[in-house]
């Protein structure tokens, strides 16, 4: 399992562009991708869920992989975030 911890860089928060660019890649990944904010969890693989989160600007978004090929996963996720 591999984890990392991303900011939210957009103003407007983790609205749906990233959203459905995060579900892209999760779709296109053979691994579990988690985003967690607080105690709500939130599957990479669903917009709705991502966007349940309600992650505003600057708010701290943890990121766990589970799976083959996670290493290039979490590299791709935290890319969205640093862009």
């Amino acid at each position: 399992m591999k984890q990392a911890q991303v900011r939210v860089p957009w103003k407007e928060g983790l609205h749906l562009r990233p959203a459905s660019r995060l579900v892209h890649l999760a779709k296109a990944s053979k691994s579990v991708i988690c985003l967690r904010v607080g105690a709500k969890v939130a599957d990479a693989r669903s917009v709705l869920s991502i966007l349940l989160l309600s992650a505003v600007a600057g708010m701290l978004v943890d990121v766990e992989i589970t799976g083959e090929d996670e290493d290039a996963v979490l590299t791709s996720i935290t890319s969205v975030f640093n862009q």
